[in-house]
């Protein structure tokens, strides 16, 4: 159960099948502590960051954030973009909810209380991809918009792409009313008379469409709103709960 493989390991790479030396991918826990720098109590925000990226060899004055806008906008990080959001949150990246690059020893961060981080990673020619995929960005097909900007910019092949999800709030708990605008062709559940929305299902979809392949594409099935022990959610606490992070950096 990958439940009991955190409660175990208290780390998790959501890219561990790819066993490739050549990058970090990972996301925080509840008892990592808060990491945002906006949200939640923060006055331990910092030491969290540096405790938790320490552990990955990642300096925490390094770390590339963004200003999470729930749409779909993705940049191409490079090095003069290093520390952006890494000391305070005024200073990242504005309105992105995507993060990419080829450049190496550039972290980059997706914070996240039940939306799901996308990790995208490039074997061939070394490049990755980090995606807030909450709802509306769902909605907006960021996902599939990362995969076109990966090729553009690094002539990735997406059969070759591999696609890991960080932990989410899972349609065992996402409910939602009848008229929720959901994207097209994902799931929604009906159960006992109420709605769920199949969040990783519709952003699993959308990267199966965009060419990559079904084995490349891992899924821990960990719900946010399920573990309360392990993550913050939204869902459950409320706006001024803390948020975990999920961290890649190619080495």
């Amino acid at each position: 159960m990958p439940e009991q493989a955190i409660l175990r390991n208290r780390r998790y790479n959501p890219l561990e099948k790819v066993a490739d030396a050549g990058i970090v991918s990972s996301f925080s826990l509840r008892t990592d502590g808060n990491m945002s720098l906006c949200y939640g109590d923060t006055k331990d925000s910092m030491s969290s960051r540096k405790n938790f990226l320490s552990a990955l060899g990642i300096d925490y004055r390094d770390l590339i954030c963004a200003k999470q806008s729930h749409e779909s906008n993705i940049i191409y990080v490079r090095e003069a973009d290093k520390g952006r959001g890494a000391l305070s949150y005024e200073s990242s990246i504005t309105d992105t909810d995507g993060l990419i690059t080829d450049r190496k020893n550039l972290p980059l961060a997706i914070f996240s209380a039940d939306c799901p981080s996308i990790f995208l990673y490039d074997y061939k020619t070394k490049a990755i991809g980090l995606i807030h995929a909450g709802w509306r960005s769902t909605r907006e097909h960021i996902a599939g918009k990362a995969v076109k900007l990966m090729q553009r910019e690094f002539n990735t092949n997406p059969e070759g792409l591999y696609a890991g999800f960080g932990p989410a709030i899972r349609k065992c708990c996402y409910e939602v009313s009848s008229d929720f605008s959901a994207p097209s062709d994902s799931g929604m559940v009906k159960r006992d008379n109420r709605y769920y929305f199949d969040l990783i299902g519709a952003n699993k979809k959308e990267l199966l469409d965009s060419g990559i392949k079904e084995d490349n594409i891992f899924d821990p099935e960990i719900c946010t709103s399920c573990l309360r022990q392990e993550f913050f959610s939204l869902r459950r606490e409320g706006k001024p709960c803390g948020r975990l992070i999920s961290v890649m950096m190619l080495k």
